[in-house]
C-alpha cells in the first residue's frame, strides 16, 4: 500500500481523530480548569550529616565500621522521616507553637533521599511562613528526638547535623505538567488514526475501481464524482 492510499484512508474518516482529540481536550478543561488561578506552592530542602561519634580514636578497621554504620543509619533514618510517627512528632511540635498542621499533611509534603551519604529532606507547602516553621520543626525533631525513633543506634552517640538549609522558593509548573495537554492530544490523534485504519480493515464496502480490480473483477466503466460548480 502506497503512502497516498494511507492518506486517503485517514482523509476519508478525518473526523474520527479530530473528534477524539476534541473530547480529550474538553475533558481536560473540565477536570483541570486552567482558567482558575493556580494555588501557590513553595519548597525548601534540608541536608543532614548523620553518623556515630566514636568513643575514642581507634584503628583503621574500627573507623571503617563506624563509617559503615553511619551509612546504614542514613538509610534507616530516611525511612523514619517518611513515617507517620515522625510526622506526628513534627505536628505536635508545631501545635505547641500555635500552628495546626495535621501529621498526614506533613507526611504527604515531605520527601527524603540520600546523596553521597547525606540525608536530604525536601518539603513543599502552600504558605511560605508555615513552610519555614515546618522546616524548623523537622530540624529540631531530627536533632533532639531521633533517639525516640531509633533508640538502639542513637543511644550509641549517634547524631544528626544540619549542614545546609535551603531557601524557600516558589515551585513553578514542571515539564510534565506543561506537556500534559499536548501529550494527551497527540495520543488521542494517534488513537483516532489507528481507529481509522481499523475501520477501513473491517469495512467491506467498495469505493473505487482499484479495489474491484484487486478482487479480480473487470471494470467496464466508472462514473466520476460530481464536482460542485463555483
Amino acid at each position: 500500500m502506497e503512502l497516498r492510499e494511507y492518506w486517503q484512508i485517514i482523509r476519508r474518516r478525518w473526523w474520527l481523530p479530530v473528534a477524539l482529540a476534541a473530547l480529550v481536550a474538553l475533558a481536560w478543561l473540565i477536570t483541570r480548569k486552567p482558567w482558575r488561578p493556580r494555588p501557590p506552592l513553595y519548597a525548601t530542602s534540608l541536608s543532614f550529616s548523620v553518623g556515630i561519634r566514636p568513643q575514642q580514636a581507634g584503628d583503621g578497621e574500627e573507623n571503617y565500621y563506624v563509617a559503615l554504620t553511619s551509612e546504614y543509619l542514613i538509610d534507616d533514618l530516611a525511612e523514619v522521616v517518611r513515617g507517620s510517627e515522625f510526622a506526628a512528632a513534627v505536628s505536635e511540635r508545631l501545635a505547641a507553637q500555635g500552628i495546626a498542621v495535621p501529621a498526614g499533611a506533613i507526611r504527604g509534603s515531605t520527601q527524603t533521599g540520600e546523596l553521597h551519604r547525606i540525608l536530604q529532606v525536601s518539603i513543599t507547602w502552600g504558605d511560605p511562613d508555615e513552610l519555614a516553621a515546618i522546616a524548623d520543626a523537622v530540624i529540631t525533631t531530627l536533632q533532639e528526638e531521633s533517639a525516640r525513633f531509633m533508640p538502639r543506634l542513637f543511644a550509641q552517640n549517634a547524631a544528626a547535623y544540619l549542614i545546609d538549609q535551603g531557601t524557600i522558593t516558589p515551585v513553578k509548573p514542571g515539564l510534565r505538567e506543561r506537556l500534559d495537554l499536548p501529550l494527551r492530544l497527540a495520543l488521542a490523534l494517534l488513537t483516532g488514526v489507528a481507529l481509522c485504519f481499523l475501520w477501513h480493515y473491517l469495512d467491506t464496502s467498495v469505493r473505487d475501481r482499484a479495489e474491484l480490480e484487486e478482487m479480480g473483477l473487470a471494470v467496464l466503466g466508472e462514473i466520476p464524482r460530481a464536482r460542485r460548480e463555483k
